[in-house]
């Protein structure tokens, strides 16, 4: 306003100017701190996410990130036992640090949980429990404001078995995952979906899906679909369009689904991930029923042997042999029903035993004078890993002995 004028400057006019100094600074401060604060968060949460993604034989995968926030979605692909895999997608609703802390808290429960085996509707409801239970505990400290709460995040978890050809997804307030199978458009999976986690109650149910092989599917958060609707055709038109060909390189068609479904303005991060299913044939699987008797160890050792042999990994014989006996001699003396033992050849070779009985084994440190007990102790030195999954009769414990190429 003193920009024509020649009169000197008053004590007002400097009374203003120090005032609009003032305020300057402090905007140039709080940017300062918003900028470092978001760079902070940025590197937490890149640092967080998996780095590496694994190669696996149940799937091939590619995965994209549109930084646009500083929100903590993550995905995440965890092998689980039985040649599976486990595709997780979630978004948070904290955003900066505490959006990385949360998404890396929740990475970590779900890495835990799913190395129990537990179905995906199994492992939501603990996760929920989880939260709600962490949620409760920061919320006695007045000094926690409400943005540290987890309580709102959505979660998808989807298990893929290879050897059924078969999805099991469950979700926790996340859009459900589009399927693309051969030779057919694409649509949204029939997935029920339950409360966000730490809100309302733990109620989630799965949806199962056949996957043939060389299907795909692809896993977001809401930012890229922004309606997972059945009746949603024209999201489902770009989508189709996106895929096409479907036998380009996974990262490609990320790019055109980034390029077709992101909008151009997010309020938020854009997670993708991409899954083409593969499939373990019966050239790579061996299933018997074995008698619940004591002869069926000596049948159980016999078939493992041919089976190995013929799949030309006669130097595992004696070690899955002895792992194969030990395991089929508790189901007979813990069990009442048929027994079942399949082989499965995948980078591992991996030893199943069925049977109708519900206890989990414990392993346990036998004593000189014990008979029994050293069972599970021999399988735990033998293989590389091993544990129980629970059927929905009775369990499976299994054990994966390495492959030398």
């Amino acid at each position: 306003y003193r920009d024509r004028g020649t009169a000197p400057f008053t004590e007002d006019d400097l009374r203003l100017a120090d005032e609009l100094t003032r305020h300057t600074a402090v905007c140039l401060d709080n940017a300062r701190l918003y900028t470092r604060e978001r760079s902070v968060a940025r590197i937490l949460q890149l640092s967080l996410r998996p780095a590496h993604v694994p190669g696996h034989s149940a799937v091939a995968t590619a995965h994209s990130y549109v930084p646009s926030s500083t929100s903590g979605d993550w995905f995440d692909i965890i092998p689980l036992s039985g040649a599976r895999v486990a595709l997780v997608v979630g978004e948070p609703t904290t955003r900066g640090i505490r959006a990385a802390v949360t998404m890396g808290g929740l990475r970590a429960a779900i890495g835990a949980l799913a190395s129990l085996d537990l179905t995906p509707e199994e492992l939501l409801e603990r996760l929920h429990d989880l939260v709600g239970r962490l949620d409760a505990e920061e919320s006695r400290h007045p000094d926690e404001s409400q943005d540290s709460l987890r309580a709102g995040t959505t979660c998808l978890y989807a298990v893929y078995d290879p050897v059924a050809q078969r999805c099991t997804v469950a979700s926790a307030g996340h859009p459900p995952p589009v399927v693309a199978r051969p030779d057919e458009p694409a649509t949204f999976a029939q997935v029920p979906v339950g409360p966000a986690l730490g809100r309302g109650a733990p109620r989630y149910r799965v949806g199962h899906f056949d996957v043939p092989a060389g299907t795909l599917m692809v896993l977001c958060n809401p930012v890229l679909l922004r309606d997972s609707s059945p009746d949603s055709g024209d999201q489902l038109t770009r989508l189709n369009s996106a895929l096409q060909p479907r036998d380009r390189p996974l990262p490609d068609i990320c790019d055109a689904l980034l390029h077709d479904l992101a909008p151009d303005r997010p309020g938020d991060d854009g997670v993708l991930l991409v899954a083409r299913t593969l499939a373990l044939g019966a050239d790579k699987v061996a299933s018997w029923s074995l008698p619940n008797e004591p002869q069926a160890v000596s049948l159980a050792r016999e078939r493992t042997e041919e089976r190995l042999r013929h799949w030309h990994l006669a130097d595992l014989a004696f070690t899955a042999t002895l792992v194969v006996s030990e395991l089929v001699t508790n189901a007979v003396r813990y069990s009442t029903g048929p027994i079942r033992l399949r082989l499965v050849r995948d980078r591992a070779l991996i030893i199943e035993v069925t049977d109708d009985s519900s206890t989990t084994p414990q392993l346990r440190q036998a004593e000189d004078d014990d008979e029994h007990g050293r069972g599970l102790t021999i399988t735990s030195q033998l293989t590389e890993r091993w544990g129980t999954r629970r059927e929905h009769r009775g369990k499976t414990i299994w054990a994966e002995l390495p492959i030398d190429n």
